[in-house]
């Protein structure tokens, strides 16, 4: 990464804490360009890491932190594309979902004409309840990212102030279909860190952030779909892998404790699934296409073909 491309990185962290630490944007600079040069970590994660080395320094939570003295830009959804960025928004309320954990009071989907995005408001951040169909002003949001994954959090510093407009909401999804070539690891009954604002799947007991946890049973498929010309890799959140499988997470859970092996779930679903057609619809994040309505089409593809394009992936 280039230096002006890191000074403009070091410059709006520096923003951000010139209130509350004596800091020199060199220093902050300096930090950035280790991480990212040296240790070849993602802009976003150097981001992340130095801004929550700062925010120990000044004894500081998360949502204390501002978006700096300029202002915020509006912003449609298809414009968020970086992480740690400080917005205002429009939006209306497409979908309201049980939060996973007690520190999130709210979590679902929000969308404007150019798409849609999930968010997240904590519970300590003492926000009113936004309502399922409605719209917005959302000021002071901050935007994140994980796995090409960007959504916004909602934070004790947020203004929500309801709209009498409607605001239309886009479609952004596309529709894809083909075999089911490839199930890849990571499938079937999984574990969650349960740390607040960490969805990460848990390796060997081990959050790559949290180190070891007890971790939260969940339902993932990563597929990859074949339709003759090219591939596309699908992931199938739990409702989505229910839906496709005909398998639940309690179901998944008792399957694995009979067995002492949590590896029978993948097995059992790969044994169903596994090269027969479908279709999936869904929005595009990263190079994964999140299924959100999925349709089993004809029988399955010849076995050995299966095999033979699973193994070239």
């Amino acid at each position: 990464m280039s230096d002006s491309d890191l000074r403009t990185h070091a410059e709006e962290i520096h923003e951000q804490f010139s209130d509350q630490l004596d800091l020199d944007v060199e220093d902050v600079q300096e930090r950035l360009d280790t991480l990212v040069n040296e240790y070849k970590v993602p802009m976003s994660e150097a981001r992340r890491s130095v801004v929550n080395t700062y925010l120990d320094e000044a004894g500081m939570d998360r949502d204390q932190l501002g978006g700096g003295s300029g202002g915020n830009e509006q912003v449609q959804v298809s414009d968020v594309d970086s992480p740690e960025e400080w917005v205002d928004m429009r939006v209306t309320v497409v979908d309201l979902w049980d939060p996973r954990a007690d520190a999130v009071a709210q979590v679902g989907l929000l969308g404007d004409e150019t798409g849609t995005i999930k968010f997240t408001k904590w519970s300590k951040s003492d926000l009113q309840d936004l309502e399922e169909g409605k719209s917005y002003s959302l000021r002071n949001v901050v935007t994140d990212e994980y796995q090409g994954r960007f959504s916004v959090k909602l934070n004790r510093t947020t203004t929500i102030e309801e709209l009498d407009e409607e605001i239309e909401v886009g479609d952004d999804s596309v529709e894809v279909e083909g075999a089911l070539v490839d199930i890849q690891s990571g499938s079937g009954l999984i574990k969650r860190c349960p740390e607040e604002d960490c969805t990460r799947v848990l390796q060997n007991g081990r959050c790559s952030e949290h180190g070891e946890v007890e971790g939260e049973f969940d339902l993932r498929i990563k597929g990859v779909l074949d339709d003759g010309e090219e591939v596309t890799e699908v992931i199938f959140d739990e409702e989505a892998t229910e839906e496709l499988t005909g398998i639940t997470l309690a179901e998944a859970k008792e399957m694995a404790m009979d067995a002492l092996d949590t590896t029978v779930v993948a097995d059992e679903m790969r044994e169903d699934i596994l090269g027969r057609y479908y279709r999936v619809t869904g929005p595009t994040f990263g190079r994964y296409v999140l299924a959100d309505d999925q349709e089993r089409l004809t029988g399955p593809v010849d076995a050995d073909e299966v095999l033979i394009k699973a193994r070239s992936i």
